[in-house]
């Protein structure tokens, strides 16, 4: 993703302590993130979902995309420099190429998760756990209209599952 600093102009270079919240989860912003040095932690609740150290990797774009609140929590765990794109709907509709950019990054991630839940349908189909069920995942995946989408997970689970 350093192809993605190559867009950072328009927007403002912040330096961020260790501990501070870039992202709150259910908050919203319409600001897009990136990564210049340091490392951020992304959380789901309390729990910490992944570490993210590479600079030029994007953060807020789901929220943006969707129009929706954030998914996750995003909190430095160093030092860390960010660029911020306060506009960001804005911005990626003047600046295509990072939009490509980004939409091949959420391709990637999607490829990861379909990949996962392909295997672990292959591990657990006709074991009768809850695993089982991966398939249903996938194809409500595949079928869910853009506007309906609500993931669900162990606290509050999906209606349409």
């Amino acid at each position: 993703m350093r192809a993605v600093l190559d867009y950072c102009t328009g927007g403002t270079e912040r330096q961020v302590a260790a501990g501070t919240l870039v992202v709150t989860e259910g908050g919203t912003s319409g600001h897009l993130y990136v990564l210049m040095q340091g490392k951020l932690e992304v959380l789901k609740g309390e729990m910490v979902v992944a570490t993210v150290t590479e600079p030029g990797a994007v953060l807020g774009e789901m929220s943006v995309l969707l129009g929706l609140p954030h998914t996750a929590t995003v909190r430095a765990c160093s030092d860390s420099v960010i660029y911020e794109f306060e506009d960001a709907a804005s911005f990626l509709k003047q600046e295509p190429g990072i939009a490509l950019l980004i939409a091949k990054m959420l391709a990637q991630r999607l490829n990861v998760a379909n990949t996962y839940l392909a295997d672990l349908k292959r591990q657990y189909a006709g074991h009768g756990t809850h695993l089982a069920m991966v398939g249903e995942v996938l194809q409500s995946m595949i079928n869910l209209p853009p506007l309906e989408v609500s993931p669900g997970s162990d606290r509050q689970s999906d209606p349409r599952m």
